[in-house]
């Protein structure tokens, strides 16, 4: 039975809990992060903010070492019938999913893609592999993605920084990412037709009525057989598809990024970030950053006084 556990730390103790699972560091750069780890079938992400997630069978347990729990949550599949409203069986119907990565992350582009996984699928991938990319390291990521690929259909779209700068002003995070996902749902369903998915899920990223609010302003809308779910991978392995490819994408664009400017690009928006992006203004100003991160995240400030030191 898969639990998740929350706590509240103090940095005395943030650091503590980074010392102690320092061996089991996940390659993983999640924005706002301190670390994610991985001790046994336990997932622990520790945030800057102090607030520690433990997820897995034994994170009870694990959080207890550390503190008490802010809250907790136990799930299961009867309980995920009780407080989601997707139909019966869902994890082995015909499922278009769709997720995105990179909105959060200073520099490289925003990917979102949405994927189909016929209900004869679904074995073949989760024997592959294919679930919660939080659980996979980035070359795991970058391998199955590219299986994934030859496997079911896919539209992957890319919003670039410059593109991203150019769009963010009229568009702000939540909107841009309702009206790429709805794309890249509209393309896909177009490319699979005449088939017909038995559900669309997406990855909630925020409450169905502000999604549908949004949307509204889209051409080619899609409203039928729509589902959302948070931490939709669990639910459907399209989801998990999806957000694999949008991964191993950002992942790719980031790399492209560090070889054009001849130095290594982090992917978040922390410290690191900053410095990078300082160095960037040093060799050609806010017209060669802007082709590289998104201008509107806090980074830009901090990085301009680093650059003026």
């Amino acid at each position: 039975m898969s639990q998740t556990q929350v706590i509240k730390v103090t940095k005395d103790t943030m650091k503590k809990m980074k010392s102690f699972y320092e061996r089991n560091y996940l390659n993983r750069t999640i924005p706002y992060s301190e670390f994610v780890a991985k001790v046994g079938n336990t997932t622990i992400t520790a945030y800057t903010s102090g607030k520690v997630v433990f997820q897995g069978p034994d994170a009870e347990t694990a959080a207890a070492k550390w503190g008490k729990p802010a809250q907790s949550k136990t799930s299961n599949k009867s309980s995920a019938k009780k407080t989601t409203s997707l139909p019966a069986n869902f994890s082995q119907l015909s499922v278009l999913g769709s997720d995105e990565v990179g909105n959060g992350s200073y520099f490289g582009p925003v990917t979102v893609c949405a994927a189909y996984v016929d209900k004869t699928m679904v074995t073949k991938l989760k024997a592959l592999g294919v679930r919660d990319s939080k659980e996979l390291t980035d070359p795991q990521i970058r391998q199955l993605s590219d299986v994934i690929k030859e496997l079911i259909p896919y539209k992957l779209l890319i919003v670039e920084p410059e593109k991203y700068n150019q769009i963010q002003p009229k568009y702000n995070a939540v909107h841009m990412k309702v009206a790429l996902h709805n794309q890249a749902i509209h393309l896909l369903l177009s490319e699979i037709a005449p088939i017909k998915p038995e559900a669309i899920l997406i990855d909630q990223f925020t409450p169905e009525a502000n999604y549908k609010k949004y949307v509204r302003n889209e051409q080619n809308q899609v409203s039928e057989k729509l589902y959302f779910i948070t931490k939709g991978e669990q639910y459907h392995v399209a989801v998990a598809a999806a957000s694999i490819i949008s991964r191993a994408a950002f992942l790719e664009e980031l790399d492209n990024e560090s070889e054009e400017l001849g130095m290594k690009v982090p992917s978040g928006a922390g410290t690191a970030s900053d410095k990078v992006a300082a160095k960037i203004l040093a060799k050609g100003g806010m017209a060669l950053l802007s082709k590289y991160a998104k201008l509107h995240f806090a980074n830009t400030e901090k990085a301009k006084r680093i650059a003026s030191k």
